[in-house]
């Protein structure tokens, strides 16, 4: 099976030299879960919009510092191909920005939030869950870096999972049992050691805030459990469709 990574931003370079970009910090997060799984890069951010949506099996939308409100030249392509991918039942999971620009493609808004940053470990809890989710914890707590939030949901999509400060955390596509594409808000391939990092390079932050944001982190964490549930859902739904 084939992953397709859509690269929608790019990692600091000061950081970037241990960590990695985004798309290694995903292949180290599934090969986990499934180490034969393939991955193909399309550096979107740079322009590259795949030609059809059975290039891969499924698509992967990275996260950004980029805004969906930004109108950068390859986000309107991005979003015709997610709807593209959408209509094809192509399976799509969509991380932070690629969680917004779904939302966005298929009907959702998104603001830079007025509650500031999300940053952190940031726990969720589950709203509801459908068969993939069963027997998870009723809270999920994943590393997040967000200012940005969906604050209209479309149509085709169940919330899952939130809190009270990011309420849309979890979404699901086009039947919460059997999704056709899911999305989070917050970052399960960010490990403690690169969210740490970033908390300490983000000169936006107060000394409170980063404060907080530095001891939230080191907990048990539900990336490598929410990576294998989605793509295990996923899988399913599109075995359902071939």
């Amino acid at each position: 099976m084939k992953m397709g990574v859509l690269q929608t931003g790019e990692v600091n370079p000061a950081l970037a030299v241990e960590h990695g970009e985004y798309p290694e910090m995903f292949m180290r997060l599934f090969r986990q879960v499934d180490p034969a799984l393939e991955f193909q890069v399309w550096r979107t951010v740079h322009g590259e919009i795949p030609a059809a949506p059975e290039e891969a099996d499924l698509w992967l939308v990275t996260g950004s510092r980029h805004g969906v409100y930004d109108k950068l030249p390859w986000m309107e392509p991005l979003k015709a191909f997610l709807r593209a991918a959408y209509a094809a039942e192509r399976p799509i999971l969509g991380v932070c920005f690629g969680h917004q620009i779904l939302a966005e493609a298929l009907g959702g808004e998104v603001v830079k939030s007025e509650r500031g940053w999300g940053i952190g470990a940031q726990d969720y809890a589950l709203t509801r869950k459908p068969g993939w989710l069963e027997g998870a914890r009723d809270s999920l707590r994943f590393n997040a870096v967000h200012q940005d939030q969906v604050v209209r949901t479309p149509a085709e999509a169940e919330v899952l999972a939130g809190s009270e400060f990011c309420p849309n955390a979890i979404l699901a596509y086009g039947g919460a049992e059997s999704p056709l594409a899911i999305s989070i808000q917050a970052h399960p391939e960010f490990d403690d050691a690169y969210e740490g990092a970033l908390i300490r390079n983000r000169e936006s932050l107060t000394e409170a805030q980063r404060a907080q944001a530095l001891a939230s982190l080191g907990g048990s964490l539900d990336a490598l459990d929410f990576a294998r549930r989605a793509l295990d859902a996923l899988t399913r739904r599109r075995a359902q469709a071939a």
